[in-house]
């Protein structure tokens, strides 16, 4: 009965421009972000992304070919999503429409695609740390609930990898992943192969292939985060990936173009930031009652350029950034961390203070040898010149191959792993025991 709309407001198209279309349906009768349905011509929707005097600027999900001036376009209203139960272990669109060829039922309620956060004031603190199947992340950076984290890599490094990897092995109630802007080929491999049947079973995949339209394509990550909030509203611990939010970002720019919206740095229109931004934030701790949105984000930076605006937009958003590094994956070690670009800022709370002063350790070797490298590479470093370097140049092989390992055993297994690592490398005492 929700879903009964008891009278139709009837638009006309009155002109056909630069790839949008005009329609005129009287005053107030739509607004931004209404859908609409052409009834004739291109037989497709749309979506209101801006309005004046002379009426409606209407950009199409689909082809226009075929419309024609004075052609009929029903109103549908603002596009909602209504999730349930019954959606794990499903792969659907944006719109809630299933993509694995089985039949699905929307559930009793109706929620907006661009919901509020909770209330700031209200809302808990990070929780507790997570089992995250990776020694990386089990260690030196840590990961905990309501935590949002971004994935930082250029394509091929192995992003997609570690997210089902993480997917598996991170302690959730719920997983929901956005596919934004995906190949549609990969779509069925990352249910099938990436995160596996197991695993599927208690995860929602909301997928927006890339030849499909910038609407439907930011659309698909406001509707992923409104299945995780169905969840997280039922008190459920939910970890939410989104691959990729650079994708999210170029569907905007194309939508706030068409809008007529200025570009400012390198294209991206001014409201880039705040539409970014108000999606990060309604992930992470829920309110009284309320389960959490743990979140991880994944950023496509070309050139591994940290600087572009939508990797540097959510640096300072998000609860810590992982770098994927090119040259470390074509060594062959993955997942390809760059541990010493990477921050988790649940840090120190995440941590006891032994499991500190273990990360320190471990932070300042790798640092020792980074910065001696090229010395050590080309033969020039002499032994006993440094006895940092020295740990370091012991330590690095088992250190770096660490940074690369599964932990099937848990958080302190890891550390105890670390703290061999530390111990055997140092001549010095170095703190092993963990709690």
């Amino acid at each position: 009965m929700a879903t009964i709309i008891p009278a139709r407001t009837i638009g006309r198209i009155v002109a056909i421009e630069q790839g949008t279309i005009r329609l005129r349906a009287g005053d107030g009768r739509l607004g931004i972000g209404d859908r609409v349905r052409f009834l004739c011509g291109p037989g497709s929707c749309g979506e209101v992304i801006g309005l004046n005097d002379h009426g409606a600027c209407v950009l199409a999900e689909g082809p226009i070919e075929g419309a024609r001036i004075g052609d009929a376009a029903e109103c549908l209203g603002p596009a909602t999503i209504s999730p349930t139960e019954e959606w794990l272990g499903r792969i659907v669109d944006p719109l809630g429409r299933p993509m694995d060829g089985r039949p699905i039922f929307p559930g009793p309620c109706q929620r907006a695609l661009c919901a509020a956060p909770p209330d700031p004031v209200r809302r808990r603190r990070l929780g507790a740390r997570l089992a995250t199947g990776s020694a990386a992340f089990d260690t030196l950076l840590p990961l905990v609930r309501g935590q949002r984290i971004g994935l930082f890599a250029g394509s091929g490094v192995g992003k997609s990898s570690l997210l089902g990897m993480l997917a598996k092995g991170i302690e959730a109630d719920v997983v929901v992943l956005a596919l934004v802007g995906e190949r549609g080929r990969e779509v069925r491999d990352f249910a099938e192969e990436v995160i596996g049947a197991n695993a599927m079973e208690r995860t929602v995949i909301v997928a927006a292939t890339s030849d499909q339209s910038p609407l439907m394509r930011r659309r698909c990550a406001w509707s992923a985060m409104a299945v995780a909030e169905h969840f997280r509203d039922r008190g459920l611990q939910v970890l939410l990936l989104t691959d990729s939010v650079t994708r999210f970002a170029d569907a905007h720019r194309e939508i706030a173009l068409s809008a007529g919206e200025p570009p400012s740095f390198r294209g991206y229109p001014p409201s880039l930031a705040q539409t970014v931004m108000a999606l990060a934030e309604r992930a992470g701790p829920g309110g009284p009652g309320q389960g959490d949105i743990t979140a991880i984000f994944t950023v496509l930076v070309a050139g591994a350029d940290m600087d572009e605006p939508v990797a540097d937009l959510l640096r300072g958003v998000l609860d810590g950034h992982v770098v994927l590094d090119r040259a470390i994956a074509e060594r062959g070690r993955f997942p390809a961390i760059d541990l010493l670009r990477s921050v988790s800022r649940s840090l120190p709370g995440a941590a006891s203070a032994d499991e500190n002063a273990l990360i320190g350790k471990a932070r300042r070797l790798l640092g020792a040898y980074a910065r001696a490298e090229l010395m050590i590479q080309s033969g020039l470093y002499v032994s006993g010149s440094d006895a940092e370097v020295d740990a370091a140049i012991r330590a690095w092989p088992a250190l770096d191959a660490f940074l690369g390992e599964a932990a099937p055993e848990g958080v302190v297994a890891s550390f105890d792993h670390l703290a061999k690592i530390l111990s055997s490398a140092d001549p010095g005492p170095v703190s092993a025991q963990v709690a």
